[in-house]
């Protein structure tokens, strides 16, 4: 175990230790102390009761001491536990999520929850299984919105995870490679050694969306890998008919064809989730695919050292009431 000593306000130190130093400066410099004139100065000096000068310098020596540990104390010292360095995995992640209004079906006639609410699930599962990582949100149906840059507060990112529901932007579209494009300007700037985009859809891009080509030219510039997921069956999806009850068949298929091109030409991989266990399963395969080992500190308990500086001082303080009292009392 090694230690290590840090202040929790250093700050406070760049501010006042100028300070200190001019007041000591001007102190031991220029300043110079009240002198008084007793009539009775001839009988105290022929009773050899004159004093000597250097206890003020002792005096004033211990003083700057106890002003010098009062600011060590209001920069709050601390020991810090420190360990060796050790190798965590690391890499920059955008997912890509689709919001459009067929994300409102399901597929399991049995289960019958919706395709976004199994999607958020496994997302939410996927963010804490990397709490090292800088993870980011897209969001798109008839617009592509930006919902969260990359970060590493999860607390906050599960939270909009959660929150994120179809209508959040236009749901009557599924523009896919603008929701990439969106995701890969989130990445331009970023200095890691990998960077990955991981998008879901359920669906075919719908007119206006960008050329998946542009997308493809970004993710190549930046060095952005795509892993892309279809979530859903190739005959579309289910839905419970509102007029005659029962179950129904809507929807489009999934463009496999493009989602495999993106991962292809990017270095990703392609999959393909017909329930909740199969879309498990892929993010835990993403997971173990995509790791960087980088060298880092780690630092665990920080201790505050307050109580042993106060005691010092207040010892300090001790001493210089005894030589006021008992030695040095004429002073």
């Amino acid at each position: 175990m090694e230690w290590a000593i840090r202040f929790a306000y250093p700050f406070v130190l760049y501010g006042l230790i100028p300070v200190f130093v001019a007041a000591a400066w001007y102190r031991f410099t220029y300043y110079q102390a009240p002198f008084y004139l007793y009539s009775a100065t001839g009988l105290l000096k022929k009773a050899h009761l004159t004093s000597a000068s250097y206890p003020r310098g002792v005096f004033s020596f211990l003083r700057i001491i106890v002003l010098a540990g009062l600011l060590l104390l209001i920069a709050r010292p601390q020991l810090v536990d420190t360990q060796s360095k050790i190798f965590i995995d690391g890499i920059d992640i955008m997912m890509v999520l689709d919001v459009s209004g067929s994300m409102q079906l399901f597929d399991d006639p049995h289960d019958q929850k919706q395709r976004i609410t199994i999607a958020k699930e496994e997302a939410i599962k996927f963010i804490n299984k990397r709490p090292d990582d800088p993870i980011g949100l897209v969001l798109f149906g008839k617009e592509a919105l930006s919902r969260c840059p990359l970060t590493l507060d999860k607390n906050m990112l599960t939270t909009l995870v959660k929150d994120t529901e179809i209508g959040i932007v236009n749901a009557d579209g599924t523009v896919l490679s603008k929701g990439v494009i969106t995701a890969l300007t989130r990445l331009r700037k970023s200095k890691a050694t990998s960077k990955i985009i991981i998008l879901l859809t359920d669906g075919e891009p719908s007119p206006g969306d960008l050329q998946p080509e542009d997308a493809l030219f970004l993710a190549k510039k930046y060095g952005v890998k795509i892993y892309t997921i279809g979530i859903g069956g190739d005959y579309g999806g289910l839905m419970k008919d509102p007029h005659f009850g029962g179950i129904r068949q809507v929807g489009v298929p999934i463009n496999t064809r493009l989602l495999e091109f993106f991962a292809k030409e990017t270095g990703g991989k392609f999959f393909l989730a017909k329930n909740q266990q199969d879309l498990q399963t892929i993010y835990d395969t993403i997971n173990t695919l995509e790791k960087t080992e980088y060298e880092t500190d780690v630092y665990h308990n920080y201790h505050d050292i307050f109580m042993p500086f106060l005691w010092i001082i207040a010892g300090i303080l001790i001493l210089e009431l005894i030589l006021v009292t008992f030695l040095w009392f004429g002073l």
